[in-house]
C-alpha cells in the first residue's frame, strides 16, 4: 500500500527528442520526451542507461515544479521499450542507434514491413533484402547491430540498477559479451581486475547490491589483489607484508584476521609471491615476480657466450668510422662505441645533446660492415619512427618486433621462436616496463648482442619497475653514461635548460628580441596561466613561429583534472580551434568531429593502434555509427562504442607524452598541480620539444618542480638480482 505522504507514482511513454544532459558515469540523464496527448515537449529527470533521440521510454515517476526549471517529471526509472506507432518506430530505426540505417532507410523499411518490423529484423533479416537499395553487406550491419543493441540494453539496465554508469557498462559489455550478466553476478570484483578504469569500490558496491557480505573471504582476497594492482600503477612490483594487511584491512573496513586469511589462500593460489626484500617480508603479483625473475635470467644468458661478429680492434674501426660516415667522436664516444661494440650487453644512457643518436649511427655503420642483421626498437610508434629518421635503418615498436598475436593476446616471437638478429637496439628504454621487457629480452637468441639506450633521469615507465634504473645502479652491466653537451647541441636553450632543470637549477630566458626556442611565460594565478596559455597556442605562436596549433603544438601538463588539466584544456582548445566542425558525435563524456586531434588511450592489438599514438578524426558517419581516425599513414575505425578508447589529444599528460617529440610543447605549471611537481616531470616534458618549448607557469610552482627531487623509490628486485653471485661472474668471465 502506498502511504499518504508518498508521491503518486505515474507512468509516462514518449519518445526521445533531445538528450539535453547525460552523464556516461553515472547515468544521471535530463531528457526531453515526445509524449502523446502532451503538445509541449515533456522534460524527465533520471537515469538513463544510454539515451538516444529517436529511442522510446517508458518512465515511473511523479510530477514536481522545479523552482529554477519549471514543470519535470521526475522518473525513478527509466527503460526503453520498442515504439508502438509507424512514426515512432521510423524515427527509432533512423536515429543512429542501428548501423547501417539512417532516416532513408528507415522510412523504407516501415513502408515495407509496417509495425512487424522489427520481428522482421529479429526473426527474418533476409526479407530486408526486399527493401530496395538494401544489400547483403547492409543486413548484415543491420542484423549485428540490432543483437548488439538488444543485448546491450539487457545487460546496461541490469548494470544500471546496481549503480554502473553508462561508459563502465559498455566496457563490461565489450569484455564479457553476452555472459556479462552472469559473470558479474557470480563474482562482481572480477570487474575490478579485469577493466582498467573500473575500481575497487565500484565493484563493491555492485557486490553489496549483489547481497555478497562485508566480512566475505571473496571480498577479502579482492581487496588485497586491489592494493596490489593499485601499488603495481605507482610502478612497484612489490609491497611489504606488513603494509599489505595494513592498507587492506583499512579499506576493506575488516579485522587483520580475515585479511591475512585471504592471503594465504592467494598464496596457495599461487596468484600471489612472498619473498624476502632487503630483510623484508614482501608479497609480490605472481606476473610481477615471473617478470622480474625471468628478465634477470634472461640477461644472465645473453651476457654468457662469445659475440656475434669477430673481434673487432679499436684503432681500426674508430679511424674507420671517423672516415666512412664523416662522423666526429669525442674521447667519451669512442668510449661507449668501443664498449658496446665489445660486450653482449650494453647500456647506453644520458640526456639530450649528449650524442646518443651519433654513438649508434656508428656503431651500426661498423655493424653493416660486418654484415651483421640487426633489429632496432622502441616502444612508441613514435619513438620507433625517430628511431628509423636517426640511423636510416628500419625501427619498429617493441609489440610490432614481437610479432604480436591479438587473437592468442600473445608474442609470436619468445625463447621457442626467437629474433632473427645478432644485435637489438632497445631505445627510450626508459619507457619500458618490466612485464614487457622480460619479453623482449626472451626473443633475444642467445648468440645475439643487445645494448639498451635511454634517458635514465626521465620520468620512468608508466607500468610497474624501474628497469633502465635498476640495470645500471645494479652495477652489474656495462654502462656508459654521457654528460658531455656538444658545442651544436649547447647553442639549444631547450638542451641548456633541459640539463639545468635535470641538475636543480632554475631555467634560463634569452635576453634581447632575436626569437628563442624556450621562453618562460610568468602567471599570476590559474585563471592568468590559462588565459595565457590560450593565446600562446591559438595565436601567439602559430603567428611568430608559422606553426600550425594542432598539428605542430602540443599542451603537455602535469594532471588531467583541474582547469588546467587536460579535460578541462582539451575543451577550451577543441572549441577555440575546432569548434565549428561537423558533424559530431558525443560518447564517454567527450564531443569528437572531424579536424579534432585525439590521442589512443589503450593498446589495442587489432587494430595495429597503440597507448599514446596521436591522430586526426577523418570523418564521422552517424548512419554507420563510425568514426576514423588517422594516424600518420594508418588509417583507424571505431564503432561509437568503442569511442571510451580515445581521448582529446589539443593537450596531453606529461606521461603520455613519453618516447614522443613535438615541434613545439607549452607546458603549464599551476600550484594546483603540488602534489606531482617533481624536477624528472618537467624535465621530461621540456626534452620533447624539437624546435620550441614554453613554459607557462606560477613561478613558485616552477621553483617548486625544478628543486624537488624526491620521487618516490620503487620497490623492486630486479636490481638485486643482478647483484646476484652469478651476475658478479660475468664481469670477470
Amino acid at each position: 500500500m502506498q502511504t499518504p505522504s508518498e508521491p503518486h507514482i505515474e507512468r509516462l511513454s514518449g519518445s526521445v527528442e533531445r538528450v539535453t544532459f547525460h552523464s556516461a558515469e553515472t547515468g544521471f540523464s535530463v531528457l526531453r520526451l515526445n509524449v502523446r496527448g502532451k503538445r509541449e515537449l515533456v522534460t524527465v529527470v533520471g537515469t538513463a542507461a544510454a539515451p538516444a533521440p529517436g529511442e522510446f521510454m517508458e518512465c515511473l515517476g511523479n510530477w514536481k515544479n522545479d523552482r529554477t526549471h519549471g514543470m519535470q517529471f521526475k522518473a525513478k526509472s527509466i527503460t526503453p521499450v520498442a515504439p508502438t506507432t509507424l512514426d515512432g518506430i521510423e524515427r527509432y530505426l533512423g536515429s543512429g542507434l542501428v548501423k547501417g540505417l539512417g532516416p532513408y532507410f528507415a522510412k523504407k523499411m516501415v513502408k515495407a514491413f509496417g509495425d512487424s518490423v522489427f520481428e522482421v529484423i529479429e526473426l527474418q533479416p533476409e526479407r530486408l533484402l526486399e527493401v530496395p537499395g538494401i544489400g547483403e553487406k547492409r543486413v548484415a550491419m543491420i542484423t549485428a547491430s540490432w543483437s548488439e543493441q538488444k543485448a546491450v540494453r539487457d545487460i546496461m539496465v541490469f548494470l544500471q540498477s546496481h549503480g554502473v554508469g553508462t561508459a563502465r557498462a559498455w566496457r563490461i559489455y565489450r569484455l564479457y559479451g553476452d555472459a556479462a550478466i552472469a559473470m558479474v553476478t557470480e563474482n562482481p570484483y572480477r570487474l575490478s581486475l579485469d577493466i582498467d578504469s573500473i575500481g575497487f569500490q565500484t565493484a563493491d558496491t555492485i557486490a553489496e547490491s549483489l547481497g555478497i557480505e562485508k566480512n566475505s573471504l571473496i571480498r577479502a582476497e579482492a581487496g588485497i589483489r586491489h592494493v596490489l594492482r593499485n601499488l603495481s600503477l605507482e610502478g612497484h612490483c612489490a609491497v611489504p607484508e606488513e603494509t599489505l594487511a595494513v592498507e587492506a584491512s583499512s579499506l576493506l573496513g575488516i579485522d587483520r584476521p580475515i585479511v591475512e586469511a585471504a592471503l594465504e589462500t592467494e598464496k596457495q593460489r599461487g596468484t600471489v609471491v612472498s619473498e624476502e626484500l632487503e630483510g623484508e617480508t614482501c608479497i609480490f603479483l605472481a606476473q610481477l615476480h615471473q617478470a622480474e625473475k625471468s628478465l634477470a635470467l634472461g640477461l644472465r644468458r645473453l651476457r654468457q657466450g662469445t659475440l656475434p661478429w669477430k673481434p673487432l680492434d679499436p684503432h681500426d674501426f674508430l679511424p674507420w668510422i671517423e672516415k666512412e660516415t664523416g662522423l666526429e667522436l669525442s674521447p667519451s664516444q669512442r668510449s661507449a662505441v668501443t664498449m658496446v661494440l665489445s660486450s653482449k650487453v650494453s647500456i647506453v644512457t644520458g640526456g639530450p645533446g649528449v650524442g646518443k643518436t651519433t654513438i649508434l649511427r656508428a656503431i651500426l655503420s661498423v655493424l653493416r660492415r660486418e654484415k651483421v642483421p640487426v633489429a632496432l626498437c622502441a616502444p612508441t610508434g613514435r619513438a620507433s619512427k625517430r628511431l628509423s629518421e636517426s640511423t636510416g635503418i628500419e625501427a619498429k615498436t617493441i609489440h610490432r618486433l614481437l610479432e604480436f598475436d591479438p587473437k592468442a593476446f600473445d608474442f609470436r616471437r619468445g625463447r621457442g621462436n626467437p629474433l632473427e638478429a645478432s644485435f637489438v637496439v632497445v631505445d627510450e628504454t626508459s619507457m619500458v616496463d618490466v612485464v614487457l621487457m622480460q619479453k623482449l629480452v626472451a626473443a633475444v637468441p642467445d648468440r645475439a648482442a643487445i645494448v639498451f639506450v635511454g634517458d635514465v633521469d626521465q620520468l620512468p615507465s608508466v607500468g610497474p619497475g624501474a628497469v633502465l634504473s635498476d640495470m645500471i645502479s645494479s652495477e652489474a652491466l656495462p654502462t656508459a653514461r654521457l654528460t658531455e653537451i656538444f658545442r651544436q647541441a649547447a647553442e639549444s636553450m631547450i638542451i641548456v635548460n633541459a640539463h639545468r632543470i635535470n641538475r636543480g637549477q632554475m631555467p634560463l630566458v634569452a635576453e634581447g628580441e632575436a626569437l628563442s626556442d624556450f621562453y618562460l611565460v610568468p602567471a599570476s594565478s590559474p585563471d592568468d596561466l590559462h588565459a595565457k596559455l590560450m593565446q600562446l597556442v591559438t595565436e601567439r605562436i602559430p603567428k611568430r613561429f608559422r606553426l600550425d596549433p594542432v598539428r605542430d603544438i602540443q599542451v603537455l601538463t602535469p594532471m588531467n583534472r583541474g582547469g588546467i588539466g587536460t579535460r578541462s584544456l582539451n575543451a577550451s582548445l577543441q572549441e577555440a580551434l575546432n569548434g565549428g566542425a561537423g558533424p559530431k558525435v558525443e560518447r564517454f563524456g567527450s564531443l569528437f568531429a572531424p579536424g579534432d586531434k585525439v590521442i589512443q588511450m589503450v593498446n589495442n592489438y587489432d587494430k595495429e593502434v597503440f597507448n599514446g599514438d596521436i591522430g586526426r578524426v577523418e570523418s564521422v558517419n552517424g548512419e554507420e555509427g563510425v568514426m576514423t581516425v588517422l594516424y600518420d599513414r594508418h588509417r583507424v575505425e571505431y564503432a561509437f562504442g568503442e569511442l571510451d578508447e580515445v581521448s582529446l589529444a589539443y593537450a596531453t599528460s606529461i606521461h603520455k607524452s613519453q618516447g614522443s617529440e613535438y615541434p613545439a610543447v607549452v607546458i603549464p605549471l599551476a600550484m594546483q598541480h603540488f602534489t606531482l611537481l617533481e624536477r624528472n616531470l618537467v624535465y621530461t616534458a621540456v626534452t620533447r620539444g624539437k624546435k620550441l618549448v614554453v613554459i607557462v607557469a606560477e613561478p613558485k610552482a616552477l621553483a617548486m618542480a625544478v628543486e624537488n627531487c624526491r620521487s618516490k623509490r620503487r620497490l623492486t628486485s630486479l636490481a638485486s638480482r643482478l647483484r646476484s653471485p652469478g651476475m658478479q661472474d660475468w664481469q670477470n668471465s
